[in-house]
């Protein structure tokens, strides 16, 4: 057998976009104002960067099942490189937004390609446990970059945030040169839009699949509700800064580390599908604790962040097995099935990012009670995929 890439390279190639997406947002009510422009414009860099993340992650999937995961990954590291150059230089709105495009553009192929590698060597039955460590290390790069960004932001300004991710971005573009093997076993035969078209739409009718990436995606969307507001109420609401934001998101990313954690610990012992209802459960617990305080006019940092904690720990439960079994269903296609999972879960995000300053017009309480709304989403597309399963499985179950 060809030589395997170890997990802990797949790790840093997963933590690397993370990092470049959470280590901003402290620093975007600064930078508005260093540059001149309004809270609409500035989430653009927020939004733009999820939004080419969803469509990246689309092209990036096919592109490794025709050319191979190497070399898709290192031209991808090495556009996420040129791109928080280009970001770190901006002398304008414009120039920071298209340094984010670029950043993004790269950094899709990273986050497509560690869950595909790993679906690659292990399969289904070796993938959930190995998904979960992906996933804690992604949990990792969210908890420190918010610190470390606040941080820098308020030492040396917002640009010397950007030369934090072109430093992490080289150093795995080196890292993956040198160790990263290809994976890729049998490889698509074209890359035509036809056939690329006539692919997505297998994935899509393969079992489950949509149920359980629309569970994940419901999840992923209640946080970027939280990320894309809480750096407003932070410095409007509560008089804070962003290294304030960064401390106390510390608890937030570090729930999910946990959760993702406990996700590879209890593999052994739970199915995927209970490990994503329990999680899901969590997540909704943690939803409705955050509204609360809203409805009563008692904010505060504890109720903003520790509810949050509780429903981003219920998401590093569910998210790698939610994960893990909707790529499983594509026989044939991961890094197809994978891409378009990103796809889904980050162009749902970039919507919902946009549409936050426009949320706040109407108050917290109705952004926080959309929070809430995500996890009984992802309850019933869960309950969903577990149907549809069944069904193919032993048709006379479902009646």
């Amino acid at each position: 057998m060809k030589q395997q890439p170890s997990l802990i390279l797949l790790v840093f190639i997963a933590m690397a976009s993370p990092l470049a997406l959470n280590a901003f947002v402290p620093a975007m009510p600064d930078a508005a104002q260093a540059l001149h422009t309004d809270i609409g414009t500035i989430q653009l860099t927020f939004t733009a960067y999820l939004l080419t993340l969803a469509f990246g992650q689309l092209i990036s999937g096919p592109l490794a099942d025709y050319f191979g995961r190497r070399p898709v990954l290192l031209t991808g590291l090495g556009l996420h490189i040129a791109g928080s150059l280009l970001a770190a230089q901006a002398a304008n709105v414009e120039s920071l937004i298209a340094g984010r495009v670029l950043q993004a553009l790269g950094g899709s192929t990273a986050m497509v390609l560690a869950r595909t590698i790993i679906l690659d060597v292990h399969g289904r039955t070796g993938a959930a446990g190995r998904m979960g460590y992906v996933v804690m290390a992604i949990a990792i790069a969210q908890s420190v970059a918010p610190a470390l960004g606040g941080y820098l932001n308020l030492w040396s300004g917002w640009q010397s945030v950007f030369y934090l991710s072109l430093i992490m971005g080289t150093l795995v573009w080196l890292f993956a040169l040198a160790r990263l093997p290809e994976t890729c076993a049998v490889r698509s035969d074209s890359l035509r839009l036809g056939s690329l078209l006539s692919r997505y739409g297998e994935v899509l009718q393969s079992g489950p699949y949509l149920g359980y990436a629309v569970s994940t995606t419901a999840i992923a969307s209640a946080f970027y509700l939280f990320v894309g507001s809480t750096p407003y109420l932070v410095v409007n609401h509560l008089g804070g800064t962003s290294a304030d934001f960064g401390l106390w998101f510390l608890a937030v990313s570090l729930a999910f580390m946990l959760g993702s954690l406990a996700s590879t610990q209890l593999a052994h012992y739970c199915n995927v599908d209970r490990m994503v209802l329990i999680g899901n459960l969590l997540s909704l617990a943690g939803a409705i604790i955050l509204l609360l305080p809203t409805l009563f006019g008692t904010l505060s940092f504890a109720s903003l962040f520790l509810p949050m904690a509780l429903l981003t720990f219920g998401r590093g439960l569910s998210q790698p097995n939610a994960q893990s079994a909707a790529i499983s269903c594509a026989t044939g296609s991961a890094g197809t099935a994978s891409g378009l999972m990103g796809f889904i879960q980050l162009l749902t995000g970039a919507a919902i990012a946009q549409l936050v300053p426009w949320l706040l017009e109407f108050g917290v309480s109705l952004l926080f009670g959309c929070i809430v709304l995500a996890p009984c989403i992802a309850l019933l597309a869960h309950w969903q995929a577990r149907r549809v399963g069944r069904q193919m499985t032993d048709p006379a179950s479902v009646q």
